[in-house]
């Protein structure tokens, strides 16, 4: 089931984002073609790294383990005028019972990312 959200902030197109999820990820670590991330809820995720392409702004991986069966997500981000940005956010998951706990979590990325970019001049 594809859960779709987007976001926008004012924004330099130059900006550049460490940690824009902060509150709502607390670490993540690179092991090879994946990374490990750490929640603030405690849940631990590994994310196997299946695109990251810098020219077209986008970042897909997929979730290795878990209670979905099917997980991924990509992100891509779009320039919307001269002092904005537009990500969009898709993750799909399987079983379709999942969509909820992780959209849920996506809604509470989603308020993180927010938070933390309206924060930055």
């Amino acid at each position: 089931m594809p859960i779709r959200r987007r976001c926008g902030r004012p924004s330099p197109a130059s900006a550049r984002c460490t940690n824009a999820w902060r509150g709502f990820v607390v670490d993540t670590k690179l092991e090879g073609d994946a990374r490990i991330v750490t929640f603030a809820n405690g849940l631990i995720v590994r994310e196997r790294i299946v695109t990251l392409d810098h020219e077209l702004r986008r970042l897909v991986h997929a979730s290795v383990g878990g209670r979905a069966t099917h997980h991924n997500a990509s992100f891509q981000v779009f320039p919307d005028g001269k002092s904005r940005t537009r990500l969009l956010w898709i993750t799909d998951v399987l079983p379709d019972e999942a969509a909820v706990p992780i959209g849920q979590m996506v809604e509470q990325g989603i308020a993180a990312m927010r938070a933390t970019l309206e924060q930055r001049p």
